[in-house]
């Protein structure tokens, strides 16, 4: 008997099986994205998510017993707070004027506008004829439920100490948390308890020695006839530059604010006066006038 048959089978079959073996469930199909590492700018986070297929988990690295360095980014500047500017009443020929001071900001406010209350007017303003009365070292001691309690030495005539507390009430009551002042344990009192020490017309803008350019906006109170406040501007010969008039939002026999705007043409700058006067009704004339010295600045 041949052997070379059994043989001669074994090779096709040995291949109809690896052909056979083939057939099985396909392999091919989409594999998704390959992976990718992370982006060199992200952040690292204590809990990171998911790592991509293949991708190898980093080892971090070995403590060093240093600080981390600090961040590249600069630190913002710290803001500065912005000033804090206050109203002072001073006294002028027996009655109450205001004037300002822009001063670094504060949180004790009321205390910052009793000194510089008590330090009296600058040169401008003095020239213009205001004073203080207020003594130095004078401070409030509470301020509870709006009222503001201080004392204050009773020295003086009686008008001279009602002038001076009429500059604490009218320069306190500017803040919100004041609206009434207890002097010497007396009863508290308002602004309106001195309104009869303002004088007909007050100019709150522009303040003496203020350099102020055109258009000028003059603003304060008024109770003059027809509620009409005029206005006008000398340079520093006394010169006519400009003329306005507005009307005060309440007329004759109460008291009104005004805003007025003025403009003018100088050839440089100088020493001017803005009066802000009311026009009598008997004869035409300039009455209640009150002259606040500037600096003009050139205009166009």
């Amino acid at each position: 008997m041949s052997r070379r048959g059994p043989v001669g089978l074994g090779v096709p079959v040995l291949v109809a099986a690896l052909l056979l073996g083939g057939c099985g469930t396909s392999r091919s199909g989409d594999l998704g994205p390959a992976p990718t590492a992370p982006p060199t700018s992200a952040a690292p986070t204590d809990r990171p998510g998911p790592l991509p297929t293949l991708a190898t988990e980093p080892t971090p690295p070995p403590p060093t017993g240093r600080s981390p360095r600090p961040s590249a980014t600069a630190p913002s500047p710290t803001r500065r707070p912005d000033p804090v500017t206050i109203e002072l009443w001073y006294v002028r020929a027996g009655l109450l004027v205001p004037t300002r001071r822009t001063r670094p900001a504060t949180v004790a406010t009321s205390r910052l506008a009793l000194t510089e209350l008590a330090t009296g007017p600058n040169r401008a303003e003095a020239a213009t004829g205001m004073t203080t009365l207020l003594p130095a070292s004078v401070e409030v001691t509470r301020i509870a439920d709006g009222v503001a309690t201080l004392r204050v030495p009773s020295v003086g005539d009686p008008v001279t100490r009602r002038l001076r507390d009429a500059q604490v009430v009218w320069t306190l009551t500017q803040f919100p948390t004041v609206r009434q002042v207890r002097l010497d344990d007396a009863a508290p009192v308002d602004r309106s308890d001195y309104a009869d020490l303002l004088p007909p017309i007050v100019v709150t803008g522009p303040i003496p020695g203020e350099r102020v350019s055109a258009p000028l906006v003059v603003t304060g109170t008024a109770t003059v006839f027809e509620a009409t406040v005029s206005v006008r501007v000398l340079d520093a010969a006394g010169r006519e530059v400009a003329t306005g008039f507005g009307t005060a939002s309440c007329g004759s026999g109460c008291r009104g604010g005004y805003r007025v705007v003025v403009g003018w043409r100088t050839v440089g700058e100088q020493r001017g006066t803005v009066e802000v006067y009311e026009v009598s009704a008997l004869d035409g004339a300039r009455i209640n006038t009150m002259a606040v010295p500037v600096v003009l600045t050139a205009s166009d």
